[in-house]
């Protein structure tokens, strides 16, 4: 009887494993478009200006592609059709030095679409299998891995992008124009590995009016103060893909950096102002808060490491996000 017992405890507990894995496997190709807007009050922005009602942002993370994977490179290719006045990348493009040809072939329908970007550990090196509880542990960043030899083709693929118009924004600030609308940007390089070096504000590049963004790979919470502090409207992250293996009805564990995991992935407010986290699609408004604060949307990621390719109760995604005046 005991044996009996134990025979279907083992059967039990196999087929569950082999059910999690299964979902895991095809949830990591279930790719998602999210579809949020934020509310902006046209009255804090120069008046007369020829910019549209609304300002179309597509935002991409964490490709991590392998050149076998053509599904998602046939996925990036429709993203176009979502017609987005800008792109911002944030990071982990790349898995191998195979895959930047096939990449670029597949954003090609983006190009001289505004739009840029900045780097994550993974498009300097390729990564590397893990005991998977270093990310429970680990709270300080990777600057370890700057010891070894910088491995993917970065130099190559800056210029593939800057090719296509988009703006290097590691450790940079530019101003740029995007369906009428005048955007500056401030970005750093990975803070991860701590390549970060926040680039200094000038009087030149403070105007009043100007939509503000920030882009990191990595969503750090000096970064995040920083770029709130300096009234950014909008901050855009990855890193973290969303926890990558989530509890269904729980959300994420960790997120492979200094934030809190409830802001794994989403659309929140930073400094934190009670109202919680947009998992999903959905309408926020702005300059209604008691106190300074940016949007921070970060992206749960396309793609994953090709050493761990699976994702529980959390789907890659590209987000588009609407700033839309009223």
């Amino acid at each position: 009887m005991a044996t009996s017992t134990l025979g279907r405890w083992t059967a039990g507990t196999f087929a569950a494993g082999a059910g999690a894995a299964i979902w895991g496997l095809t949830e990591a190709h279930a790719y998602t478009v999210r579809y949020r807007t934020i509310l902006m009050d046209r009255n804090r922005l120069p008046q007369g200006s020829e910019r549209s009602e609304r300002l179309r942002v597509l935002h991409l993370s964490d490709i991590h592609l392998m050149p076998y994977q053509r599904k998602r490179l046939r996925w990036l290719a429709s993203l176009a059709s979502t017609q987005p006045d800008l792109v911002v990348f944030t990071g982990d493009q790349v898995a191998s030095e195979k895959s930047l040809p096939l990449l670029m072939e597949a954003l090609a329908p983006l190009a001289g679409t505004p739009g840029a970007f900045v780097y994550g550990s993974n498009d300097y090196y390729k990564p590397h299998a893990k005991n998977p509880f270093v990310y429970f542990k680990q709270k300080s960043p990777a600057s370890h891995i700057k010891k070894r030899e910088r491995e993917l083709p970065w130099k190559e693929m800056t210029k593939d992008l800057e090719s296509f118009g988009w703006v290097n924004m590691n450790n940079a600030r530019s101003q740029i124009t995007a369906s009428g609308w005048p955007i500056e940007l401030v970005g750093v390089d990975d803070p991860h590995i701590e390549l970060d070096d926040y680039p200094v504000e000038t009087s030149s590049s403070a105007q009043n009016g100007i939509l503000k963004l920030g882009l990191t790979h990595a969503p750090y919470t000096h970064i995040l103060d920083q770029m709130a502090r300096e009234g950014c409207a909008a901050v855009f992250a990855g890193h973290t893909h969303g926890g990558q293996v989530c509890v269904p009805g729980y959300g994420a564990l960790v997120t492979n950096c200094d934030l809190d995991p409830k802001h794994a992935s989403g659309l929140f407010q930073w400094p934190p102002a009670g109202e919680g986290v947009m998992h999903g699609d959905g309408i926020v408004p702005s300059g209604t808060e008691p106190r300074p604060t940016s949007w921070v949307n970060v992206s749960a990621g396309i793609g994953t490491s090709p050493t761990a390719p699976v994702r529980v109760a959390c789907r890659p995604e590209a987000i588009v996000l609407d700033f839309q005046l009223v």
